[in-house]
């Protein structure tokens, strides 16, 4: 009868133990060293209508330990316009990276935009995708 309560124990105490461990993947990037932190890395638009706004905006987070300047942020063509924060970014601060893809050519896009900073894993490659279809045509 010893062995099963002290399994039981063992049990129990392993579970304490890791009750506090969290595998999010905020706390796997933070282990691998990545001080800014994106909550996705590839926005999938899936479809949209030709001249709709083609905005979206890649939250981060500073995971670091002291505060990062995002130096510049540069796209692979002028179809996709970077927009970000130019102040430092503290220690557990969030802040947002705004793109805009131009939506005026219908077709599929795969557009990646480098994000440097003075953060220890940079630069970070963001990626915008879709589908720029033809509006319909609205009947009467």
């Amino acid at each position: 009868m010893r062995i099963p309560f002290i399994a039981f124990l063992l049990i129990t105490a392993m579970g304490i133990g890791s009750a506090g461990c969290s595998d999010t993947p905020e706390s796997k990037a933070k282990a691998k060293g990545q001080d800014i932190w994106f909550e996705e890395y590839l926005h999938d638009y899936g479809e949209l209508e030709k001249d709709s706004d083609g905005s979206w905006s890649f939250v981060f987070k500073n995971l670091g330990e002291k505060a990062f300047v995002i130096n510049r942020v540069r796209s692979t063509c002028g179809c996709t316009v970077p927009d970000w924060p130019r102040e430092p970014i503290e220690p557990g601060a969030t802040g947002e990276i705004t793109v805009k893809y131009n939506t005026a050519t219908t077709g599929t896009f795969l557009k990646s935009v480098m994000v440097y900073s003075s953060a220890a894993n940079s630069p970070v490659k963001l990626q915008i995708k879709g589908r720029v279809v033809a509006k319909e045509k609205e009947e009467l």
